[in-house]
């Protein structure tokens, strides 16, 4: 990528001690911004900021609308400013609607759903004196459904829906805040490891999952970070309310 592409930019990324977060965190290291990771893995957080210079690291509980209030104003008062944050924090639980417990779909949207809300509230405070963009990860699973991952569905569903009404409400006050959804596919990070893992036949669940991809891998955290990167660049100044799908062709069958 074009060097310089953030810079001068300040970006907070939730979710940022691993996976996609802490690969968008380092691409957007790369591209000059400052950069603050947010995680509720306090130790993997300062393992992340230790290993990659100049990643400033804040505890976050996604879930908590008061930890976001806390986040934020860290990040506000050591760089001055946020123009951009990037709501990667996300779980993966199993269960249809027959067996998904009460307190997996409560988790599930705890984080999945209410702290993309909490980002975004917190990140349209921050941002509307002067633009932005906030970026939310959603799924292939936001688009199309899955038999046995109920709240997964739902969740990611709704972060597709609010992140358009945050895109309309942001443009009709006159923000100049853009807010968009990210939709990948399975992408090798230690979540799709750890599921694969835990599955009764590992290999096989593999490849059945990677068969339904016509591009037959999955994603590296790194090709989700250069989107994420362009939706937080000026580049994609005219894109708002879009879901951008990087699925490896899944949907398009």
């Amino acid at each position: 990528m074009t060097q310089g592409r953030l810079a001068g930019k300040t970006i907070l990324i939730s979710g940022g001690a691993s996976g996609i977060g802490l690969a968008t965190a380092r691409r957007a290291l790369t591209q000059g911004a400052h950069v603050a990771i947010g995680d509720i893995d306090a130790a993997a957080g300062e393992r992340a900021a230790r290993e990659t210079p100049g990643l400033h690291f804040v505890r976050l509980d996604v879930t908590s609308d008061a930890s976001w209030a806390a986040a934020v104003d860290d990040v506000r008062t050591r760089f001055r400013r946020i123009d951009g944050v990037v709501n990667s924090a996300g779980i993966f639980l199993i269960g249809d609607i027959e067996t998904c417990s009460d307190e997996d779909w409560r988790k599930t949207h705890a984080v999945n759903l209410d702290g993309v809300f909490y980002g975004c509230r917190h990140a349209v405070r921050a941002m509307k004196h002067h633009g932005g963009s906030i970026v939310n990860m959603s799924s292939v699973s936001g688009i199309v459904g899955g038999h046995n991952v109920l709240a997964y569905n739902s969740s990611k569903g709704a972060v597709r829906m609010l992140s358009k009404s945050i895109a309309l409400h942001c443009a009709r006050k006159g923000y100049k805040i853009r807010c968009n959804s990210v939709h990948p596919t399975f992408v090798d990070t230690p979540m799709f490891r750890d599921t694969i893992d835990h599955a009764r036949e590992p290999e096989r669940i593999r490849a059945a999952l990677l068969a339904q991809v016509p591009l037959g891998r999955p994603a590296a955290p790194e090709e989700i970070a250069d989107l994420i990167v362009y939706l937080l660049s000026d580049e994609s100044a005219f894109v708002t309310g879009a879901e951008m799908v990087i699925d490896g062709g899944l949907t398009a069958q």
